[in-house]
């Protein structure tokens, strides 16, 4: 008896070359290259008009932050010898998209959209397109908001670099970590496990009694137990940065940040004063040159 399977390929998406000749293919990516450097690399301020006014800095001040790509880490050395592992953050192609008032954001503080790192527009929808017109910028990869003082706004279309932060400046990233998948008790908490021998059978990695006793009769909620690791967004709060490279747009922060290599990652300014390391009753943020700390760069 003869058996004939059929296998139905379903096609959820169309890329944009689909119906196109290798011809017209070329010629849509020389197009969409010769425009993204038009409106980026030649024309690095895609303002139609003056930006606007900048205003002082004063205490409680919040400033936007960056969209940056992960590149890696590296080591670097400061003059006194002491050596520190830090990780390459570059900004690329960020730009401020829109505005957003109080009435519109959450009712407390305005909030500047931010984008980084250019895509092609046909991985956007037609809806989000509008956005990036209005701006006179190319479509980004990662759009972040930040909620900023009233002081600290910035026009859309405005073009951020990595001098927006400073040698010396603590900084706060999220990203989103690297997925593991279903891992036991072992790896995705730190359990010791069960003894290899005296008695244990099947049990050496597993987590062993999990509920309290027979008075609540219950297991508790957020019992560390098997499950989902990693694959969700984390912050890493007080990075020191070590470095800034203008030419290049290169942050060096101290440290590990969460996500993979080339993944897009949002940076900004530092607030919890608890998470700076004390010394002799001293906080390390003091030490800063306070002007350092406050001083804007070339986007306001």
């Amino acid at each position: 008896q003869n058996l004939v399977c059929c296998v139905r390929t379903v096609k959820t998406t169309t890329f944009f070359e689909e119906h196109l000749t290798e011809d017209n293919q070329e010629y849509m990516r020389k197009t969409m290259a010769e425009e993204y450097r038009r409106q980026t690399a030649e024309k690095l301020n895609p303002l139609k008009d003056e930006p606007w006014e900048r205003h002082e800095w004063t205490e409680g001040s919040r400033r936007v932050g960056l969209v940056a790509v992960k590149l890696g880490m590296a080591p670097v050395w400061t003059k006194t010898g002491e050596r520190h592992v830090v990780t390459m953050l570059q900004v690329q192609d960020c730009h401020v998209l829109k505005c957003l008032s109080k009435e519109e954001h959450d009712g407390r503080t305005a909030a500047l959209v931010v984008g980084g790192k250019n895509v092609s527009p046909f991985q956007r929808s037609e809806q989000s397109m509008d956005m990036f017109r209005t701006a006179g910028v190319p479509p980004k990869q990662k759009v972040s908001v930040f909620g900023v003082s009233d002081n600290a706004l910035i026009k859309p279309g405005t073009p951020l670099y990595a001098a927006h932060f400073r040698p010396g400046q603590y900084v706060d990233i999220t990203a989103k970590s690297i997925g593991k998948g279903f891992q036991g008790v072992m790896k995705r908490w730190g359990f010791k496990g069960q003894p290899a021998t005296h008695g244990q059978t099947k049990t050496h990695r597993r987590p062993g009694a999990s509920g309290p006793g027979g008075d609540p009769a219950k297991v508790f909620k957020g019992k560390k137990m098997p499950g989902q690791m990693g694959n969700v967004y984390v912050t890493a709060y007080g990075l020191k940065v070590w470095r800034v490279n203008t030419k290049h747009n290169v942050l060096y922060v101290n440290g590990s940040v969460p996500g993979h290599r080339n993944c897009v990652l949002k940076v900004k300014t530092h607030t919890h004063k608890h998470t700076f390391p004390r010394v002799e009753g001293v906080s390390v943020k003091s030490k800063v040159n306070p002007g350092a700390l406050a001083s804007p760069g070339r986007d306001g």
